[in-house]
């Protein structure tokens, strides 16, 4: 078979301690987690690439006579599931007995792991091709307690788009069957459910694909493959939001704007300081195209920078492995580093649009020195803007929490969000759950304010020494004051300066949205702060929404948006709540069409946006329409919308297409957007009695977070 070796394997166990390469983890294990973990240095290879193992080379053994993959013997026979886990994206557990005849991926992976979030287009693209044999199952075996939970596993499962089944294995019972070592990693199975080989790290495209193109083509010469595509029960979406998944909020208070980083719509949204929505960047639609404020695109953007006069917004596009520069006069979006793709190479210094980034997290302008969070390297580095010179500023590429010279020992764990106070650079460490700094000038020492180690995180305030975080990403500097974001423990911290205790402003810990004082309050995976005239914007991701705080009282508010037609959203194509009602029967004549649209128990319309509907007629000799675009803004429970037509005998169908903007009552802030087409069939009638054509529709009730099957 040809392609690059895997890792040798025993039946049931991959063999994977020397295959750590670009993957998450490293350090011996000192919380809830596999007790096999590697003591490496942290999994990230100094030369970028992940190293090989020698063994056998997943070819699969021939057999007699055409028989059946369940006939065939199986010499490497892969573990079968554990019971009793949740599954996501099918509508009852896997079972390899049940996918025989499918070549099966299985990727173990964590949703707060940058490496495993740089593979999802490797698997997508090996997806689309083999999309007739290949079943990839993604094993959610979380690092952190909070990623454990189904409800954060299917909040992950939205956000990165997975559209194939899922199983939560929060005890690590799948990931010790197979011996599993380090995130992401990968492992194969041939369409008789024998193992064929697995690897960690990344690069899975180029790993994999020649396997299973040699494993596709040998069993479909024998007939062994199943092209029966598996039943997917894919979660849908009731309604969408005006913002989804914001990672980031930038105040600007003397120009009175607020700009958020929309990144689940690939857009940078603008508002005035009170929340009415001015403007977007972006077309709506993941890639990586500069130009103007509707053509540009970005992908996941998460940081955002302003410059010091106010009229370039900089942006960390983290999918894109760039950043970008917005010119807010012009709206023209352009690339100032980056090449669009992922970077393996060690950064020489040099040309910033030659030098490929590795997922850009966040950026912080001082003195004419951008410094970008090169999340995916674990090294933050520096462009300087004057003379478009690109180089590391504080790192090595390995991934731990040492500290020390910046460049030659200090080692970084997926840094996030990035602040600074005139002397020093600060950032979060999500992965090692800290705080840190560097001094601006000179080669000084990197420093960690909290946190003890890539495997050492937890939920407590104290003294120096006892404050605990979980995997914060977000981070803002007040007067001796560092206030965190701590994304895990669904909290708002503040870190003193003077003597690096931590207490809590606000959040109670659980995974919620609630406007209330102190630990009353509730977010759900917060990120990006911003601090201006005394407040804390923050991003809550989770709950997708802008919330404020006050810092010194706790309370918690959220920022109402409006006008939020300035800028709507594109709607994904498979959120369209399609709805066919009963026939009416009614007599000929001058008549109406009575449409009454009704929110769920417990919601309501909302007014912060025009509500639209398209009606259109099959059969105009039928049913007339004296109107085609109907619009309203209304606040209350329900709105009748009368329109006159006229009608003849015969059949048709009246459909009606459009957007509902709707709210729960008592979250205004909080808009819900759902696109509905409703289609209802009209037969005209002498002998028929009723006189209009009544359409009552009631939205569907917003369901909770999806839990599994």
């Amino acid at each position: 078979m040809q392609g690059r070796a895997f890792g040798r394997l025993a039946p049931g166990i991959l063999a994977l301690g020397v295959l750590i390469g670009i993957a998450c983890g490293g350090g011996e294990s000192e919380g809830p987690g596999p007790t096999a973990l590697p003591k490496t240095d942290g999994g990230t290879a100094a030369s970028g690439e992940a190293p090989e193992a020698t063994g056998q080379d997943g070819e699969a053994a021939e057999t007699e006579g055409g028989t059946t993959p369940t006939q065939e013997p199986v010499e490497n026979p892969a573990p079968e599931f554990p019971a009793g886990l949740t599954w996501f994206n099918v509508s009852e557990p896997l079972s390899f007995e049940t996918l025989r005849g499918k070549i099966v991926l299985l990727d173990f992976w964590t949703q707060g792991c940058i490496n495993c979030q740089h593979i999802i287009p490797d698997l997508e693209r090996l997806e689309e091709e083999f999309a007739d044999s290949l079943v990839v199952i993604g094993v959610h075996t979380g690092k952190y307690s909070e990623e454990q939970k189904d409800s954060a596993v299917a909040e992950a499962i939205a956000r990165y788009e997975r559209k194939h089944p899922v199983v939560n294995d929060p005890d690590y019972l799948i990931w010790r069957q197979w011996g599993v070592q380090a995130w992401p990693t990968v492992v194969l199975i041939d369409p008789r459910g024998s193992v064929v080989g697995g690897r960690a790290g990344e690069g899975v495209y180029e790993a994999f694909q020649p396997v299973i193109a040699a494993v596709h083509e040998q069993f479909s010469a024998r007939g062994l493959i199943d092209t029966t595509p598996i039943p997917l029960d894919l979660e849908t979406t009731v309604a969408s939001t005006f913002l989804s998944f914001p990672s980031e909020v930038l105040v600007d208070e003397r120009g009175n704007r607020i700009f958020i980083a929309d990144a689940g719509h690939h857009r940078v949204v603008v508002t005035d300081l009170a929340g009415r929505v001015v403007t977007a960047y972006g077309a709506g639609i993941a890639g990586f195209t500069d130009g103007g404020a509707n053509e540009a695109r970005f992908n996941d953007p998460q940081g955002l920078e302003l410059s010091p006069d106010g009229n370039t917004l900089w942006v960390a596009d983290t999918r894109n492995h760039a950043i970008r520069a917005i010119d807010l006069a012009t709206g023209q979006v352009t690339t100032i580093a980056g090449t669009g793709e992922r970077g393996y190479d060690q950064l020489r210094g040099g040309d910033p649009l030659s030098a490929a980034l590795a997922s850009p997290w966040d950026v912080h302008h001082h003195e004419g020195f951008l410094y970008i969070a090169n999340a995916g390297s674990h090294q933050i580095w520096v462009l300087h803007l004057e003379y478009s010179y690109l180089e590391v500023f504080a790192g090595t590429r390995y991934e731990n929490i040492d500290d020390g010279h910046r460049l030659d020992r200090a080692t970084l764990a997926q840094p996030s969000g990035l602040s600074g106070d005139g002397t020093h650079l600060y950032w979060v460490d999500a992965e090692s759950s800290s705080v840190r700094r560097v001094p601006f000038e000179g080669k000084g020492d990197v420093e960690t304010l909290i946190g003890t180690g890539l495997f050492r995180w937890g939920d407590a305030d104290g003294p120096a020494g006892v404050g605990l975080i979980q995997h914060a990403q977000g981070l803002a500097l007040g007067d001796g004051v560092v206030y965190i974001a701590d994304t895990y423990n669904h909290k708002v911290r503040a870190l003193s300066l003077a003597d690096l205790s931590v207490r809590t402003i606000a959040g109670g810990g659980e995974r919620a949205w609630r406007d209330a004082t102190g630990g009353e309050a509730a977010f759900e995976e917060p990120n990006g702060l911003s601090l201006a005239g005394g407040k804390l914007y923050l991003a809550d991701t989770g709950n997708h929404a802008i919330r404020i705080i006050d810092p010194a009282t706790g309370e918690v508010g959220t920022l109402a948006l409006t006008n939020l037609a300035a800028a709507s959203p594109p709607l994904p194509e498979d959120g369209v709540l399609r709805v066919h009602l009963p026939t009416q029967v009614v007599a000929p004549g001058v008549s109406t069409l009575r449409i009454t649209v009704v929110s769920p128990e417990s919601y309501k319309l909302n007014d912060a946006a025009p509500s639209r509907l398209e009606l259109a007629s099959s059969s105009d000799r039928v049913v007339r329409l004296s109107e085609t675009l109907l619009t309203w803004s209304t606040d209350e429970g329900s709105f009748t919308i009368p329109v006159p037509i006229e009608l003849r005998e015969g059949e048709a169908e009246i459909t009606g297409r459009g957007v509902v903007y709707f709210c729960r009552t008592g979250e205004e802030a909080l808009c819900l957007i759902q696109q509905v087409e409703l289609v209802v069939p009209v037969r005209v009638s002498a002998t028929a009695t009723a006189g209009e054509v009544l359409v009552e529709y009631l939205l569907p009730a917003v369901r909770g977070t999806y839990e599994g099957s």
